[in-house]
């Protein structure tokens, strides 16, 4: 991965080398490499104009935040130079991290420091909170969403086959060749126990870690199937109410692992009370609950299916965290549309295909009752997996 650059860099770069004027922020679920990209930015811009420093830094260390960023306007200073920029890494690590950094922020502003200043962090749920709390106004916010197909296509040789089963990790791609297992413990214990433990429990009010938990890997383990709450309710032994459900199913959502889709309405509150589709944000979640390997979920035809249509899920909802655009699913009676997109006013229904099945009855059903835009077939019969995992899903409009 050394010599990869992700797309999202450009993007990144961009945005620091424009004139001071927000707080850039830089955020996305962990181990998605927003350290490694912080370090190609440096690596662009140079690194006595590109300052990093991370969160772990200050733990125990009362000041750290107001030194570094002294340090900042002397090295401006003694430099002659016109910019600085500070990253900092993980800044949810940092305790009351918004309130000082708007001081600190406010006064170079009234001094006319040119320091602009970057911040990162995968839990954003305490980043929407510091945010919203102290910094209104001065920042704008840059979603690091999972790695697509088409990135570790580029970056490891993954092969869709793969992409579908693994997920989307890059530190797994290093481990895969060895030993599953192995990949599938990193995940668990490295990945889904951290965002659990570090993110969300640490981070909120949690009555019931274990309830949700639980909720995660049935969700995770049910990724692209409609469920309802109720029924969860009756598979899990530590079980609370909807509400409770309700309320963790957002949690996990917001820390970028598992998302429950509603069903398209023509009005919110119908949307707001659907049964859920469940959807993963990286099949990896989905492959780490199971207890078969790559070759035993291939050879079965039904759960190949859903194999597939969580993969083209995990794009979808990626895509429409990074690009603002609305997700949903689509079911009255026997008629069902795996996805439905809404962007500016405009839907798109996607039927997604593992197999040569043409039947498209769901869309034909969904069209009689709403003005769908464009269609489409996803699947060997239609528009390729190849090709509609390397779309950016607002060219489907």
């Amino acid at each position: 991965m050394s010599d990869y650059s992700r797309p999202v860099l450009k993007v990144l770069i961009k945005r620091v080398q424009e004139p001071r004027r927000f707080i850039q922020v830089f955020y996305g679920p962990r181990q998605v490499g927003k350290t490694y990209l912080m370090h190609q930015i440096q690596s662009f811009i140079g690194p006595d104009k590109c300052l990093i420093y991370n969160g772990d830094e200050a733990m125990g260390m009362d000041g750290w935040l107001h030194n570094i960023w002294e340090s900042a306007r002397t090295k401006l200073k003694l430099k002659d130079q016109n910019e600085l920029i500070l990253i900092l890494d993980e800044i949810q690590k940092i305790d009351q991290w918004s309130e000082r950094i708007k001081a600190l922020w406010d006064k170079d502003s009234a001094d006319k420091i040119n320091i602009k200043v970057v911040l990162t962090g995968s839990s954003r749920l305490l980043l929407q909170q510091g945010l919203t709390e102290s910094m209104a106004g001065r920042f704008e916010t840059i979603y690091i969403p999972h790695w697509s197909y088409s990135e570790m296509k580029a970056a490891f040789g993954f092969t869709l086959d793969q992409y579908f089963v693994y997920g989307s990790y890059p530190a797994v791609a290093d481990i895969l060749g060895k030993d599953e297992q192995r990949a599938k413990n990193y995940i668990r214990e490295s990945i889904i126990e951290s965002v659990i433990n570090r993110d969300i429990l640490m981070m909120q009010r949690v009555d019931k870690p274990v309830l949700l938990r639980n909720l995660f890997e049935l969700g995770s383990s049910y990724s692209s199937q409609v469920m309802s709450y109720s029924k969860i309710m009756g598979a899990l032994t530590d079980a609370g109410n909807t509400t409770t459900l309700t309320h963790y199913a957002k949690l996990l959502d917001t820390a970028g692992m598992l998302t429950p889709i509603e069903k398209y309405a023509n009005t919110l509150i119908r949307q707001r009370s659907s049964i859920p589709k469940w959807q993963v944000q990286n099949n990896a979640f989905m492959w780490a609950y199971s207890k078969d390997n790559k070759a035993a979920i291939m050879n079965n035809r039904e759960r190949w299916g859903r194999w597939t249509e969580s993969a083209a899920g995990a794009h979808l909802i990626n895509c429409s965290k990074e690009k603002k655009w609305q997700l949903f699913y689509w079911r009255e009676n026997n008629a069902e549309v795996d996805f439905v997109l809404s962007h500016q006013g405009h839907l798109v229904c996607l039927e997604i295909k593992s197999n040569d099945s043409t039947n498209l009855r769901g869309m034909e059903s969904f069209k009689k009752s709403y003005p769908v835009h464009r269609s489409y077939l996803i699947g060997p019969k239609g528009l390729s997996m190849e090709e509609f995992l390397n779309l950016d899903p607002l060219e489907l409009f």
